[in-house]
């Protein structure tokens, strides 16, 4: 598990903005020699500030995919052996000491388990309805933590819109100013900026979109398994029909 997130962090690094700039860069350099800027200054003096906001938002994301990818693990949202302290802890009617467990070692699993655990002198549709709304109130919190890549995956191609809208200004105030007479290479630049930002929207919005959906589904799918654990952890209060 731990390979495969290390895999899918490097394949979103390779997709972010920053890292495209340096892999277009690192042919030309070598032969720029003194040249100084090279492809690369060329290119974020083309991107402008918006260019240079998209590629700060490329590393934000990737910095939340790594963390929600490590974070986002079963054996971090139900360690095992935190499964098994509480199973037998149960089994040995040693409430109190469950209790306290949950609360010293929080965590998805263990706050679930300890909102049913006072309920025990309920009944116990009382209690399932306690651990169900326990279910609900933990995973929203996930979903908010992943909330964060979807606004970026909305807004990076707004802002790369943006950078093609201010470009395509800027090339027409240079027509305008020199009263027709531009010529494409006075252009360029203002095109070459307007174009620019519009790639490094959709190239951030591409990955992030698709990390965002590959975490939630996990999320999902984690979510379900839990709760059919702590389900099993606390059928043995179920009332025995007769």
């Amino acid at each position: 598990m731990k390979l495969k997130s290390l895999y899918f962090a490097l394949a979103a690094f390779s997709f972010s903005p920053l890292s495209m700039a340096l892999q277009e860069d690192a042919a030309p350099a070598a032969d720029a020699g003194a040249d100084g800027g090279g492809a690369l200054g060329e290119f974020f003096a083309n991107a402008g500030t918006i260019g240079m906001a998209i590629i700060g938002l490329s590393i934000v994301a990737l910095t939340l995919i790594v963390k929600n990818i490590m974070d986002l693990r079963k054996d971090q949202l139900a360690p095992p052996e935190l499964v098994d302290e509480l199973e037998a802890l149960l089994e040995a009617e040693e409430y109190q000491e469950a209790i306290e467990l949950c609360e010293t070692e929080p965590c998805y699993f263990t706050n679930i388990v300890a909102a049913g655990l006072p309920k025990l002198n309920s009944s116990f549709e009382a209690m399932e309805k306690s651990l169900e709304e326990m279910v609900e109130e933990e995973t929203i919190k996930l979903h908010a933590r992943l909330s964060w890549l979807s606004l970026i995956a909305g807004v990076a191609p707004m802002m790369g819109l943006m950078g093609t809208v201010n470009g395509m200004i800027g090339a027409f105030n240079t027509i305008a100013d020199s009263k027709g007479q531009a010529t494409p290479d006075v252009l360029a630049g203002d095109i070459s900026g307007a174009l620019i930002t519009t790639l490094l929207g959709l190239i951030v919005a591409v990955p992030v979109t698709t990390a965002f959906v590959f975490l939630r589904n996990r999320v999902v799918s984690y979510s379900l398994e839990i709760s059919a654990v702590v389900e099993d952890l606390f059928e043995r209060f179920r009332p025995r029909s007769t």
